[in-house]
């Protein structure tokens, strides 16, 4: 470790909590503003709607997309189109395609909320 890191070390120990987070702050700031280093924001809280009686696949995943807007469709993209196809083209129900699309888009935040905490 170089003697600036070191130094830097030993001044944040030497901090109070609340002092310790503006420098933390702070240099995530000034490293976000060089693009060395991309500051993670908090991953938002899914917005579950209720689940209707009767509802088609198609809706579920539109239901699904407004409870998790914070998800990149283009992620979901190959999983969600094999359920609907199974559906589709296979005759698969749609109560078991809907619950697989549900554990599908569950996943995928599982995965970005961990990803968020590294």
């Amino acid at each position: 470790m170089n003697g600036e890191v070191q130094r830097l070390i030993e001044l944040a120990r030497s901090l109070a909590p609340e002092q310790r987070q503006t420098l933390l702050e702070f240099a995530e700031f000034l490293a976000a503003r060089r693009g060395k280093v991309a500051v993670a924001e908090p991953v938002a809280e899914p917005q579950h709607e209720p689940r209707p009686d009767n509802e088609t696949v198609v809706r579920a995943i539109q239901r699904l997309t407004r409870t998790y807007p914070m998800l990149d469709r283009r992620k979901l993209l190959v999983e969600t189109s094999r359920c609907v196809e199974s559906h589709v083209m296979q005759g698969r129900a749609a109560a078991a395609v809907i619950e697989e699309l549900e554990v599908v888009f569950a996943r995928h935040y599982d995965t970005m909320r961990e990803r968020a905490k590294d």
